[in-house]
Order: C-alpha cells, then structure tokens, then sequence
C-alpha cells in the first residue's frame, strides 16, 4: 500500500511542479490537517465551475459514461482558516448533458454546516422535482460508485479525527463517525499530502473492519493558483465496479448568481454559465 502511495504521489506531484519540495515539515495539529484538507477538497476560491466525465465500469467490464457541469458557490467571504473561517454553508448545481436518458437532469445541494444537507434531484422526463432524505446521502450518486456524500463532502463534525502515522509525503489521518449508526463503513483513513493538503487516496473500512471501498486522485494540475484534482476514482471492491471521473475546463472566482440554485433553475437551467 505505502508503495502505490509514494507512486501515486510521485506521478501527481510531477505535473503540479512540486516533487521534492516535501522536506522536513514541521506536524500540524490535528485540527489543521483536517481543515486544510477540507478547504482544499471543497472550498478553494469563492466559487468553481468544471465539466466532468464520469465513466462507470461494472464487474463485467461494460461501461456507462455520464457527463455534466458542476457549479458551486459559498457563503463565507474568507479563505482564512483561523477559527474555520472557510467554513459555511456552500450550494451547488449539477447538470447533465448525455447520455439522452439523463439530459437536462440536475442535482442540487444545500449544504449547511453544522446540520442536515439539502438535495433535490430533477427529473426531466416526469418534470418531477425529488427531495433526496439525508438518510440517502450514503446511497449511490446517479448509479456510480460515488455516495452523494463524496460528491458533496461529508461535515467535519460527523466524525472523530486521529493522526495514525506521518511519511516524508503524507499524514494519514483515521476519521472515525460519531453516530456509528448513522453510516455503513466502521471508519476510514486519509492519505494527506503534506504541502498541499490533497487527499491522495481515501479507504473505507465496512463494520468487520474490512476494506470495501478506494477514493483514489490520479491527476492533479495548478488552475489559477489552485492545486486542483482533475481525474479520480472511486473503486468498491465488493461489487468489483469501478468509477473514474476526470475534470475539464476548471475554473474559480466567477461571481456566479446565488438565484440558480433554487428550484426554478432545476426546470430552467441556467445555459449560459452550464457552456
């Protein structure tokens, strides 16, 4: 495992211009680790837009490819991480394009830290606007092998954090939920890149204490100052199906309007910003 790590790490780091620049760095808290990651992985710049393209590989080896844009915006007008300044409540708006059956299809999230998420999936074909429970956020987003969670980041409060082991490249980091009840997996860990915060590869253990599911970054490249991740995978390795997705045409700080993410822009996608 920590082989395919420090490969991984290596063949990312290459195309971000940084391998070799991990030397000695002096262990933060806890506390830091995971809010740098959490900022990195969800709320660099003020907002974002990306096309993505996500194929879906079944045990069998058939493949499903969907494609869609994902905005986002965020409340806090602060990157500061003093205190979780960066922290706040964040919406986004995911439209998809192909294939046919799920065209004009959108996904929208109210993500509210500190409580419940809200999310709304629209369907087209019925016209039918669908409230998604949070108790479906660990269900699977649009039959891949990403939870609507991983879509939208899980709140850091849900779990406990405990620094495991630290390398010259990464600290691994065991998140461990607070209401065991409340999720499938018993806990899992983080490979965090120590200069950039990234979380490499992200395993989840099933209640037996078993590895089930791999959330792997395969590309990371710097847009507008931002490291960014632009290809990963999500692996379950009991159903033997694997999901990649790769990002395009990333970009942040567009000033996009709060008004789209509201129920009239499910049934009126908002065009202009979705090119």
């Amino acid at each position: 495992m920590k082989k395919f790590i420090k490969n991984a790490i290596s063949t990312l780091f290459i195309s971000v211009g940084i391998l070799g620049s991990s030397v000695a760095l002096a262990t933060p808290s806890i506390d830091e680790i995971v809010n740098r990651t959490n900022y990195v992985a969800y709320y660099q710049g003020l907002d974002g837009k990306a096309k993505v393209k996500m194929t879906i590989t079944d045990a069998q080896g058939r493949e499903r490819t969907r494609q869609f844009v994902i905005l986002r915006s965020d409340e806090p007008q602060t990157d500061s991480l003093a205190g979780g300044e960066y922290r706040g409540n964040q919406k986004m708006y995911v439209y998809f394009s192909r294939p046919a059956d799920v065209n004009k299809m959108v996904f929208l999230v109210w993500k509210n830290v500190g409580g419940l998420d809200d999310r709304w999936l629209y369907l087209p074909a019925l016209d039918l606007v669908k409230r998604i429970a949070s108790s479906d956020k660990r269900t699977s987003f649009v039959g891949s092998d990403f939870y609507y969670e991983d879509v939208s980041g899980r709140n850091l409060e849900d779990d406990t954090h405990e620094l495991v082991s630290t390398d010259n490249n990464y600290y691994v980091i065991k998140n461990t939920p607070v209401n065991p009840d409340s999720v499938e997996f018993s806990y899992y860990t983080m490979y965090i890149h120590k200069e950039t915060f990234l979380p490499i590869q992200t395993e989840y253990y099933d209640k037996k204490g078993v590895l089930y599911r791999i959330n792997k970054t395969l590309k990371v490249d710097t847009i507008e100052g931002f490291p960014t991740v632009t290809k990963s995978s999500m692996e379950n390795l009991k159903t033997k199906s694997k999901t990649l997705m790769e990002y395009s045409k990333v970009s942040y700080n567009l000033d996009l309007p709060k008004e789209i993410y509201t129920e009239r822009f499910l049934r009126k996608a908002p065009r202009k910003l979705l090119r």
